[in-house]
């Protein structure tokens, strides 16, 4: 990844500058690192209880027809 600065007057480093192919990946890699974390602190969490996805599609449904 070749990155560029934008600099002030005195040299101290105020910004980046990224090609949108190093950007995109970037933020690929962001977003993956977001899902790992997102799937362990569930897995941390996790009590062991499940719902068959039939009950889980009726209190979808009843909440919906709360609001």
């Amino acid at each position: 990844m070749k990155t560029q600065y934008v600099t002030d007057d005195h040299g101290k480093k105020l910004g980046v500058i990224l090609s949108m192919k190093d950007y995109q990946k970037m933020v690929e890699e962001l977003e993956e690192l977001d899902d790992v974390r997102a799937y362990d602190e569930a897995k941390k969490n996790d009590t062991g209880e499940r719902i068959s996805m039939e009950e889980a599609f009726k209190v979808i449904e009843a909440k919906r027809k709360k609001k």
